[in-house]
C-alpha cells in the first residue's frame, strides 16, 4: 500500500525516500546503536529465557580462547563450562555521570521585561515540563543521549488545536493564567525519542538543518491472533510460554505487534500502521523537534557517545578479570610433597596429610614440600589497575565520585581540595549541562510558541527569551550558602529566586 504523502511532497520528501531511510537506519545504523546500549545494560539471561550464546551482553566482546569460537561457549576436557568474570564499568560511570548532570533540579526562567509575565511564563513551563515527567524525563534525556551520542525532543501540542475555538477565546480574557496552564498542561507533552526511533530528513546543503523527521517504532496492541493467522507484513509477540519457552497456553495465540511509522513536518503530521494511514493531521507551524548533541561531532547530525570510547577498555577489563579468576581457581589449593617418610600417601597406612597431623620417621633427609597456592602476580594486577585508569581518563569518571577513595587522593579537607579530585567529571558535567540545557530551552521556547498560535497563552517575540540555573553538584557548607545567599540579596538578587535556590521556594520533583 502506497503511503498518502502530498502534504509532504512540497518539500521534498517522497515514499521512495522514506523508505530509503528507514532500510538504512534499520540495516546500518540500528545494530550499532543497539551495540552501544548492549554494552551500557550489560543485560543478563535470566532463567526460563532462551538459551542464547552468551550469558551476558559484554561476554561477546571476550576474545575465542576464552569463548572458544565466536559464537560459542568455551569448555574444559570434562565438559565443564569455563569461567567468565564481567564487571560493568561502563554501566556505573553513565549512571554516576547522569546523576551529577540532573541530580538536582533545573530552573527555568524568563528574561521577559514584564514581571507578571515572566512569573506566568515560568509557571506554564513548568507546569508542562512536569506533566511531561519533569527531573526523570530529563535524566533519560541525558542517559539516551549518553549512551548514543545523540536524542531528540518532539514537543507534541495536538490536543491544543483541537480545542482552537475555546483556546482563543481564553487568550482573548488577558491571559487567564490559571486557564492557560490548565490548557498547557492538558494539551501539550515533551516526549524523549532515542535514537533507535528517530529518522531525521535532513537538508542536503545543511546537515544540521532538519526538514521532517520519521519516527519508527514496533507497537504491542491487544489484538489476539492465532499463530495459524501469522502473516509476513505484521510480526506477533507470544502471549503465552511453557517451562521449556515453547508456544502453549490457548492455542498458541499472539499479541499482534504492529511497525508504526510517524511522519513530521513543519505544516503535517501522519501516522502509519503497518503502512495504513490512520491519522493525518496540520502541522504546528514548526518542526517540533530540538536535537542535542551528547558531545559534538564536526560535520555530523549524530554525537559522540559516551560508551564507544570504553567498549575496547570494558572488553580487555572483563578478559583479564576472566584469567585471574580462572588463575585463582587452578591455583587454590596447596599441595605438598613428602619424601622418606614411610607408608605415607600408601592404600591402608592410614598415614595423611592433614591439619594437626604429626609424622614421625628415622630417616634424616626426611621432607615435605609445599608448593601451589595462589601465587603474587605483581605484573596482572598493575596491568588491571592501568586499565581502570584509562576508563578514569576515557570517561571523566573516576571511583571517588561514588566515595571510594584510593590512596594518592591528598586530604580532602576543603571544598577546594574536592573539587580539584573531581576536576574531570565536574567539567564534564559542565559542557554536558550547556548541550542539554540548551535544548530544554529550545524545546521550552516551542512550548510557548505553540501556545502562542493556538491562543492558549499570548506573547511576544521578546517574550521568549530563557535561562536556566542550575544547582550545584556537589555538597556545600550550610554556611558557606547563606553568606552566598546574603551576598545575592545585598546585590539585588529577587528574594524568591535566592530563597528557591535555598530549597526554600516552591519546588517539586521536576523543574523547580
Amino acid at each position: 500500500m502506497a503511503l498518502a504523502l502530498e502534504p509532504f511532497e512540497e518539500i521534498g520528501i517522497s515514499e521512495a525516500l522514506i523508505e530509503s531511510l528507514v532500510h538504512e537506519h534499520q540495516a546500518l545504523t540500528a545494530p550499532a546503536l543497539e551495540r552501544l546500549w548492549s554494552y551500557y545494560r550489560n543485560r543478563v539471561r535470566l532463567p526460563g529465557e532462551s538459551a542464547g550464546d552468551h550469558g551476558s551482553a559484554q561476554e561477546s566482546g571476550l576474545p575465542v580462547r576464552l569463548t572458544g569460537s565466536p559464537r560459542g561457549i568455551l569448555r574444559d576436557d570434562r565438559g565443564r563450562e569455563r569461567e567468565t568474570v564481567i564487571e560493568n564499568d561502563i554501566g556505573w560511570r553513565l549512571d554516576a555521570l547522569v546523576d551529577f548532570v540532573f541530580g538536582k533540579p533545573v530552573r527555568i526562567t524568563s528574561t521577559a521585561s514584564d514581571p507578571e509575565m515572566r512569573d506566568a511564563i515560568e509557571r506554564i513551563l513548568d507546569a508542562v515540563w512536569e506533566a511531561s515527567g519533569g527531573i526523570q524525563l530529563m535524566q533519560d534525556m541525558a542517559l539516551l543521549g549518553a549512551v548514543y551520542g545523540h536524542v531528540d525532543l518532539v514537543v507534541r501540542g495536538d490536543a491544543l488545536s483541537s480545542d482552537g475555538d475555546g483556546a482563543r477565546k481564553r487568550g482573548a480574557q488577558a491571559n487567564d493564567i490559571e486557564e492557560a496552564i490548565a490548557a498547557a498542561t492538558h494539551g501539550m507533552q515533551i516526549d524523549v525519542i532515542e535514537a533507535p526511533r528517530g529518522i531525521p530528513v535532513l537538508d542536503p546543503g545543511d546537515y544540521r538543518r532538519v526538514i521532517a523527521y520519521i519516527i519508527r517504532s514496533q507497537q504491542v496492541t491487544n489484538e489476539v491472533a492465532p499463530r495459524s493467522t501469522v502473516g509476513a507484513s505484521r510480526r506477533r509477540m507470544a502471549w503465552l510460554l511453557d517451562r521449556n519457552g515453547q508456544g502453549g497456553g490457548v492455542s498458541g495465540s499472539q499479541r499482534v505487534q504492529q511497525e508504526a511509522l510517524e511522519l513530521l513536518s513543519p505544516g503535517a503530521r501522519q501516522v502509519y500502521l503497518d503502512r495504513k494511514l490512520v491519522l493525518s493531521t496540520g502541522g504546528p507551524g514548526e518542526l517540533p523537534i530540538v536535537h542535542i548533541q551528547n558531545a559534538s561531532q564536526p560535520y555530523s547530525y549524530a554525537g559522540r557517545s559516551d560508551v564507544e570510547a570504553l567498549i575496547p577498555l570494558q572488553d580487555e577489563l572483563n578478559t583479564r578479570l576472566s584469567d585471574r579468576a580462572h588463575r585463582v581457581t587452578m591455583q587454590s589449593f596447596r599441595m605438598y610433597l613428602a619424601k622418606g617418610i614411610d607408608g605415607l600417601g600408601e592404600q591402608g597406612s592410614g598415614a595423611t596429610i592433614a591439619p594437626g597431623q604429626v609424622w614421625v620417621t628415622d630417616n634424616p633427609d626426611a621432607t615435605i614440600d609445599a608448593f601451589g597456592g595462589d601465587l603474587n602476580a605483581p605484573s596482572e594486577t598493575d596491568h588491571i589497575e592501568q586499565i581502570r585508569e584509562a576508563m578514569d581518563k576515557a570517561s571523566g569518571v573516576s571511583p571517588i565520585v561514588l566515595g571510594l577513595l584510593r590512596a594518592k587522593v591528598g586530604h580532602l579537607s576543603s571544598e577546594n581540595a574536592l573539587r580539584i579530585t573531581l576536576m574531570g567529571v565536574l567539567s564534564k558535567t559542565e559542557r554536558k549541562r550547556q548541550s542539554y540545557g540548551r535544548g530544554i530551552v529550545q524545546a521550552s521556547a516551542i512550548v510557548l510558541r505553540m501556545l502562542d498560535r493556538a491562543g492558549v497563552f499570548k506573547t511576544e517575540p521578546s517574550d521568549h527569551g530563557l535561562r536556566l540555573q542550575w544547582l550545584d553538584p556537589l555538597p556545600l557548607d550550610e554556611n558557606r550558602r547563606l553568606q552566598a545567599a546574603q551576598m545575592k540579596l545585598e546585590l539585588g538578587v529577587p528574594r524568591e529566586r535566592v530563597l528557591n535556590e535555598l530549597g526554600y521556594g516552591e519546588t517539586d520533583a521536576g523543574v523547580v
